[in-house]
Formats: structure tokens, sequence, C-alpha cells
């Protein structure tokens, strides 16, 4: 939203404490927010956010085989610690590869 009102609406450091009283803005942080936005064009830079190095194709297509029973064999499904000390991935990343990336659900 910064972004937005500071290119196309050129809105300075000064119009934006007027439009936004309640925020606690400082003056440096603000300053900065605004240079960031300048420069790159959002508050955001490239690359600035979480990797996703442990959901690779090959890591999903192996919790897809362990997280669900095999056809032929009912009951061999895995659980989320079965699968994470097989495969040598975080805990946290099972569930967001069902959900997400398997479209699973519980």
């Amino acid at each position: 939203m910064i972004s937005v009102l500071r290119k196309d609406k050129q809105y300075s450091f000064w119009r934006l404490l007027k439009e936004f009283p309640n925020k606690k803005w400082t003056r440096g942080g603000l300053d900065h927010l605004l240079q960031t936005v300048d420069h790159v064009g959002s508050n955001r830079c490239t690359g600035s956010g979480r990797s996703h190095i442990v959901r690779t194709v090959d890591n999903v297509d192996a919790v897809a085989d362990l997280i669900q029973s095999q056809e032929e064999q009912s009951q061999t499904h895995r659980s989320v610690r079965q699968i994470v000390r097989e495969l040598s991935i975080p805990r946290s990343c099972v569930p967001d590869v069902r959900k997400q990336d398997l479209k699973l659900k519980c």
C-alpha cells in the first residue's frame, strides 16, 4: 500500500504521516522504507523471503509415496515422525507438503 501511494500518488514523508496518524512511525524508519520503495519498487527485495529448498520435486514425490497407503497394501502409510526420520527433512515441512503441494486433508 505504501509503495502504491509513493509511486502513483507521489506521497512524501509528511503526507504519509498526515494520512496515517495512528501509526507509530519514526522518521528514520519511514525514510528507510521510502528509500527502499524508490530503489526496488516495493518494500521487499527479491529473495528476501524464506527459501523452499526442502519442498523440491523429489521430496514432494517421496512424501506422497510415504504419506498415503499403497493400493494393494492397506495400512502402509507413515506418520509425520516416520517420514521425517526416513527422509531427513524438517518436521514442519511435511504438513506443508501435504497441504500445499499434494492438496491432501487429514
